[in-house]
């Protein structure tokens, strides 16, 4: 008997799934059964960077996704749970079966890609054909980086896979190891082993929940997307917040950047009715171009992993490698206050606060939070990284690790991005009204102060009810002083030819290409200041 099964990953939809719709085709010419299939690997749950709120997020997910293929075919249960290895449970099931595998190529952590080679090496030795479809616009492999942009606009231009009218699902919850959803509730989860902090106001999971928001920021929300991204106040509402729904598969990439494509062209038709777009239509088109250049930026830096997975523990650069080590830094008390939200700058500690409730925080905070823990802190990246990758309920492996190297300057071939967390928190929170709210003992401290509390003197600080080092802490460093030595640290390393020479090798390998503002090829030729530039455009 042939039995197709449809392993489900980190594309958790039933709609634009090339996997699905191949082997339901399949079971339908060829005979057989389909058998949809996601595999909880404790392994994987162990790793540093995961957490709960990563797996409640996934849970809801599947959960959602099991009640769509129940639509779809009719059948009890639709999603099969096994619990362990893919490779154990693939065994069980070639005992009884002649078996056929499909699914999305994943570019997530070195784990899964190790996962993946050794599912390869197993239907290689048992002869079960694995067709794998892309999931983003990731090459692989990747020979040319010059070719890629185009290769990615002619992907996403292919018609998106028909979702099933029917699915021949076959129920064997119950045999060979196989479970319902049901068993996701069940106790033995929670000692997976992963990050347990709580999450109290993180975004909710499922095909459901993301189709609304991409329903209310394409006719509400997104209309002030550009201009507000940066602010962690005016952020939270207009971004899309579609980062967890793409990062887990609720939502293909083409489906996203279709539904952007057809309402910019809604917006031009109705400007061409009249002699001038309005203001509304100039904004709303502004936006959603800029909306759509970071879903290039997004498939860009996940080409980065994809080409070097060792990039998500080794600086690119070899001269960065270990350099705060060799330096006198990683002062684990300073790692501590960063994690911890007490680092005595408040836009900082507040931002720290924000992500550890919600699971998420706009993409500007989210590099300042790593520049601070690198330079005037002085961590090398690979442990920031990994906090944060727990705390973030989107952890996108290719987006996060390429950009935790790029913001701490690990690349060899970025801009320095040295955040001053007093200067951005009087640009982006200029009335302290986003710091108030996440360091409660601030709140009384007055707006003149409110971004520098360390400089009331002990009568202004008794007045308002807040005594730095008792309530609030004092910055754990002197900022000026130590970027001052960040800089002598780093300026030393890229005198020499060999530094140059290197960083020529990773830009050719990894550097953007000059795009317009939709992510298309302007040119092939570059420059070391505009890949500089535009690498620093992302979000």
């Amino acid at each position: 008997m042939n039995l197709h099964i449809v392993w489900f990953k980190r594309d958790l939809r039933i709609r634009d799934h090339q996997p699905l719709a191949r082997a339901s085709e399949a079971a339908r010419k060829q005979g057989g059964q389909l058998l949809s299939l996601y595999v909880v690997e404790p392994e994987y749950w162990q790793q540093a960077d995961t957490s709960s709120r990563q797996w409640l997020f996934t849970k809801e997910c599947l959960n959602d996704l099991d009640k769509a293929l129940v639509a779809l075919s009719g059948v009890q249960a639709g999603l099969h749970i096994a619990i362990g290895s893919v490779t154990d449970c693939l065994e069980k099931l070639a005992q009884h079966a002649k078996l056929h595998l499909y699914s999305h190529e994943e570019t997530g952590n070195y784990w899964t890609f190790e996962r993946d080679k050794a599912v390869g090496r197993w239907c290689k030795q048992h002869q079960v054909p694995w067709q794998q479809a892309r999931q983003f616009g990731v090459l692989r492999p990747n020979p040319d980086r010059d070719q890629w942009a185009d290769w990615r606009e002619q992907w996403l231009n292919q018609p998106i896979a028909p979702t099933p009218s029917q699915l021949p699902l076959v129920q064997w919850q119950g045999h060979c190891g196989l479970l319902s959803v049901e068993v996701l509730n069940q106790p033995i989860f929670p000692s997976l082993g992963f990050d347990q902090s709580p999450c109290p106001g993180r975004q909710r999971g499922g095909i459901q929940i993301a189709h609304q928001l991409i329903d209310s920021f394409y006719h509400s929300r997104g209309e002030y997307y550009r201009g507000s991204i940066s602010s962690p106040v005016s952020a939270e509402h207009h971004c899309s917040r579609i980062s967890p729904y793409l990062a887990l598969g609720c939502i293909s990439l083409k489906e996203l950047q279709m539904h952007n494509r057809q309402r910019i062209h809604q917006l031009k038709q109705a400007a061409k009715s009249q002699q001038e777009p309005d203001r509304q239509q100039r904004q709303w088109l502004g936006s959603l171009t800029n909306f759509e250049s970071r879903l290039w930026w997004h498939c860009h830096f996940i080409q980065k992993l994809e080409d070097e997975p060792e990039s998500e523990w080794q600086s690119l650069h070899p001269a960065y490698r270990d350099l705060r080590q060799r330096s006198g830094g990683n002062d684990p008390r300073l790692l501590h206050a960063w994690e911890t939200g007490s680092t005595g700058w408040p836009l900082v500690d507040a931002c720290m606060k924000y992500l550890q409730h919600h699971g998420w925080i706009n993409f500007r905070m989210r590099a300042m939070l790593m520049s601070i823990a690198c330079y005037p802190l002085w961590q090398d990246w690979q442990q920031p990284a990994q906090r944060l990758a727990q705390l973030f309920v989107d952890y996108e492996p290719g987006i996060h690790y390429p950009q935790a190297q790029m913001q701490s300057g690990a690349t060899g071939i970025n801009v320095l991005r040295m955040y001053n967390p007093t200067q951005q928190a009087m640009k982006l929170d200029p009335n302290g009204a986003f710091i108030r709210r996440w360091l409660p003992a601030l709140r009384s401290v007055p707006n003149s102060f409110i971004h520098q509390p360390w400089l009331m003197n002990l009568r202004q600080q008794q007045d308002c009810g807040m005594i730095i080092d008792r309530d609030y802490p004092a910055p754990v460093v002197n900022f000026e002083q130590a970027i001052r030595e960040a800089r002598s640290h780093l300026k030393g390393l890229t005198k020499s030819a060999e530094f140059r020479d290197q960083a020529r090798g990773i830009g050719h390998k990894h550097g953007s290409r000059q795009r317009n503002s939709m992510g298309q090829s302007r040119s092939r030729k570059r420059t070391a200041k505009s890949d500089q530039q535009s690498q620093l455009s992302l979000f």
